[in-house]
């Protein structure tokens, strides 16, 4: 795979699709999935050290809608613009599971994660040759140490989540999945302590069919909320939710409760049952079995409360098949309070892949930006995007503002930052949900004032567009 590390003359997200459904809303998912999936984290990353958001997103070339190329960019905070973006790669497929995510290290390195679905096709990682400069990238041969110990080369992941360290002598924590490790989505997690030589990769779950995973960073750990699929029924039958924590870079594992893995202690009590990776669907870090009341999950989003405590964003549903039949789809929150979880019914929306994002923030405000309201292709992914606040850790919810209304084609896939800041709190794609089309790049405020980033640009910065 050749680094181009070429200009490109604005920004056109992917526009992708999955599994024609022969009805009316023409595919199981579909649209303009520049930001796809949930299970990749994070597409942006503010750093204040130069006042810029450093993103990445899947674009395509100028004469295809579906033509996968990796892209990346920042927003000036200072100035108001971005520039024309660079084109890291052709990443020869036209699969959004491929889309990159990125990270900036304490150096102000930009670092490239290309993912790549399932075992067919290599993943790259690439770092930026100067700090906190897009022009440039190389390529990093990565290795990792096999189950022996031995050294190997890391040239395939999936879903790849990328995170600062919290343990001392990390350069990133890496939640991934593996494709037939031997389960067919096995949760995995992996550190590093300079980009280029990982860790042994650790296995955390490979429970039938296996899982799909949203991670996120808190103050002082990082952790993993994920489904499973239960055996003979398919990726589309995903339900149950579990989480696991780490403090210490992968030494220990614990759920929400403390109960841990390899913790050394004696107390067959606090140790109960939690042995990686997990293989049963009924353990210790089960949070709600969802498959016993008959619906399914899909994760939008991981946070964490003031005191370090996670919350889960997901939706609740049916059924996978896309129309009123599966309705109500739920956005849901599992909250841990210490000493138990509680769930709480936020809104409904009207596809399982309206994926949104939540804030907790410093004043006690919690905030979800999401695609939660109808729209022009109803019942397909995303639709017209909302901002939502609680003022009551999301037992109750206002709808604060529409932030898009009356467009042609449906939002989707509203990412938010690590790190994030007021003036690019969020950012996502458009695109038509049931016919291949052109795909743009939004981001907005905290306030949910939306701007959307030129398609075409005739010189080398430009202000992003307001939106009405």
């Amino acid at each position: 795979m050749v680094t181009l590390n070429q200009k490109d003359t604005g920004y056109r997200g992917i526009w992708y699709m999955n599994q024609p459904s022969h009805d009316e809303y023409v595919y199981k998912y579909s649209g303009g999935l520049g930001t796809y999936p949930a299970n990749h984290q994070p597409f942006a990353v503010y750093c204040p050290e130069v006042e810029k958001t450093f993103f990445c997103y899947g674009g395509t070339t100028p004469g295809s809608y579906t033509e996968l190329v990796h892209m990346v960019s920042y927003y000036d905070h200072k100035r108001g613009v971005v520039p024309r973006p660079t084109i890291l790669l052709n990443k020869a497929t036209s699969d959004a599971h491929d889309n990159p995510v990125i990270s900036v290290d304490a150096e102000g390195y930009i670092w490239i994660f290309s993912t790549s679905h399932g075992n067919s096709r290599p993943s790259y990682i690439h770092k930026s040759e100067r700090p906190y400069d897009i022009d440039r990238f190389h390529e990093v041969k990565a290795v990792r140490r096999d189950d022996n110990g031995e050294l190997v080369p890391m040239n395939n992941f999936s879903y790849m989540q990328v995170w600062p360290a919290v343990a001392d002598g990390l350069k990133f924590q890496c939640f991934f999945t593996k494709y037939n490790y031997p389960v067919k989505r096995t949760t995995c997690y992996m550190t590093t302590r300079d980009g280029a030589e990982w860790s042994t990769w650790q296995r955390l779950a490979a429970i039938d069919e296996g899982h799909y995973q949203t991670s996120a960073a808190g103050r002082t750990k990082v952790g993993t909320a994920f489904n499973y699929h239960p055996n003979g029924l398919g990726l589309n039958y995903r339900t149950n939710l579990y989480y696991l924590e780490t403090a210490d870079g992968g030494a220990t594992w614990r759920t929400a409760d403390g109960a841990q893995y390899e913790c050394g202690c004696e107390d067959e009590h606090r140790c109960r049952g939690l042995e990686l990776p997990l293989r049963e669907a009924h353990n210790a870090a089960l949070v709600r079995d969802y498959e016993k009341e008959g619906l399914k999950v899909y994760i939008n989003d991981v946070a964490y409360d003031e005191q370090d405590r996670p919350v889960i964003l997901y939706i609740t549903s049916k059924g996978y098949e896309a129309g009123p039949k599966n309705d109500p789809r739920v956005w849901t929150i599992a909250h841990w309070l210490g000493d138990h979880w509680e769930f709480r019914s936020a809104f409904t929306s009207d596809s399982n892949y309206d994926m949104g994002s939540i804030y907790i923030e410093e004043n006690g405000v919690w905030r979800i930006i999401g695609p939660t309201e109808t729209g022009p292709q109803p019942y397909n992914p995303g639709g017209e995007v909302a901002l939502w606040l609680s003022y009551d850790q999301g037992r109750s919810w206002t709808k604060k503002k529409q932030i898009t209304s009356g467009s042609e084609r449906n939002h989707t896939y509203v990412r938010k930052p690590h790190n994030a800041h007021p003036e690019f709190y969020a950012f996502w794609a458009d695109g038509h949900a049931r016919k291949p089309s052109e795909s743009r790049l939004y981001m907005c405020d905290q306030d949910g004032n939306a701007r959307v980033f030129p398609a075409e640009m005739d010189r080398d910065y430009a202000e992003p567009i307001p939106i009405k």
